[in-house]
């Protein structure tokens, strides 16, 4: 990979207060080849999701980069209990492999779900560590973590508040219907994305809608060679 790909972020971890470097992809640099039904984008060259969890290497802290700081000072305690005691010290600074991504979602997953994370933001993690699992084609893994992020989103869609978040409501229940057509689950698909189609707040997102009738479409066709 060209030098001129990544750039250097000096970041200051908010439980331990060590200074660290890592890397982030410079944004003229990303080119998307196509995007799968989820949302995936496959990218010509680097993946810059790669970069988007923020690892201290001294204490083990991980989280998405949108949300590092966003910890109060019983959750610091929490990471200091159960990620820093065992944590054996270890860089992810520099470009990132597909495994050591996952390695970095994963710990970013385990923070989350230990500080209480909302479910929207766990299935997002567990939505992009899929993902990396389909790049490498271990089916298995993939299916796994969609499963994870399909219960997430569900139990996010019915529970929380999603005004301010990073994903709309009609987002989520695009890729619930989504991850549902994915796994097989085609009467359920069907469901969440007539749902999707004919909420009123559909008009504010054109691309969601055209997405939800092409695998609505999908869902069904699918479902009658059954």
């Amino acid at each position: 990979m060209g030098s001129d790909v990544l750039y250097e972020k000096k970041i200051k971890c908010p439980v331990c207060n060590n200074e660290f470097i890592t890397s982030k992809m410079r944004s003229t640099k990303i080119r998307i080849d196509k995007v799968d039904g989820d949302l995936m984008n496959h990218y010509i060259g680097e993946n810059p999701i790669k970069y988007q969890v923020f690892v201290c290497p001294k204490c083990g802290y991980s989280a998405m980069e949108n949300n590092f700081n966003d910890i109060r000072a019983a959750q610091k305690e929490i990471i200091k209990k159960y990620v820093s005691a065992k944590w054996k010290q270890r860089e992810y600074s520099g470009s990132r492999t597909d495994d050591e991504a996952i390695e970095c979602y994963m710990l970013a997953l385990y923070c989350g779900q230990l500080i209480g994370l909302k479910k929207y933001e766990l299935g997002n993690i567990a939505l992009r560590i899929a993902w990396f699992y389909r790049a490498k084609g271990n089916n298995n893994e993939e299916t796994r973590f969609l499963q994870n992020a399909l219960e997430l989103f569900e139990k996010a869609f019915y529970t929380e508040d999603l005004t301010h978040s990073s994903i709309d409501e009609i987002t989520m229940g695009y890729l619930i219907g989504e991850l549902h057509r994915r796994l097989g689950r085609k009467k359920d698909a069907i469901v969440w994305f007539g749902k999707t189609v004919s909420n009123p707040l559909i008009k504010n997102n054109p691309r969601i809608e055209n997405l939800a009738r092409e695998q609505w479409a999908l869902a069904k066709e699918d479902k009658s060679e059954q």
